[in-house]
């Protein structure tokens, strides 16, 4: 038989992460937002986040190949900044990271004024195809960028 400790600790357990994933979904927006308006995109599509402090890609300085992350700050910095046709062509991975933060934001607010919880929304299946697709969707975004190196786009 339960305690009625354990019979309490789930939910309030779940609550918790339901407020930290509303919590996380709300800040990063802003937070990638606020990275994006202090930082100019490199117009070479790659290396903004030089900007940051961050070291410059060794992939692009030994091999002059994009690793599956350059442009990634690029793109989200020239989305933020309304250039969405510039974001998508410059790493489409970024693209779909801006807008998906910007959507993420609001829906999860709107689930959550509905009474619903997000873990459970997020939980089982869901997760891992996000995960998933969001792993297709940077592998992708590779091979955009890979071809567009190899055909002398930037």
């Amino acid at each position: 038989m339960r305690g009625s400790h354990e019979d309490q600790a789930a939910p309030l357990a779940r609550a918790w992460a339901h407020r930290l994933l509303l919590l996380i979904a709300l800040l990063c927006p802003l937070l990638m937002g606020a990275v994006a308006y202090s930082l100019e995109p490199d117009p070479r599509g790659y290396g903004t986040h030089e900007q940051l402090g961050l070291a410059a890609c060794a992939s692009m300085r030994h091999l002059n190949l994009p690793c599956p992350g350059c442009g990634v700050t690029t793109a989200v910095t020239l989305a933020y900044r309304g250039r969405l046709a510039s974001s998508l062509g410059t790493q489409p991975f970024g693209f779909l990271l801006a807008v998906s933060a910007l959507v993420a934001a609001p829906w999860a607010l709107a689930v959550h004024l509905r009474g619903r919880d997000l873990t459970v929304l997020l939980g089982g299946g869901a997760a891992v195809a996000l995960v998933k697709l969001a792993g297709a969707a940077l592998a992708l975004g590779w091979v955009y960028t890979l071809v567009r190196g190899l055909l002398g786009g930037g």
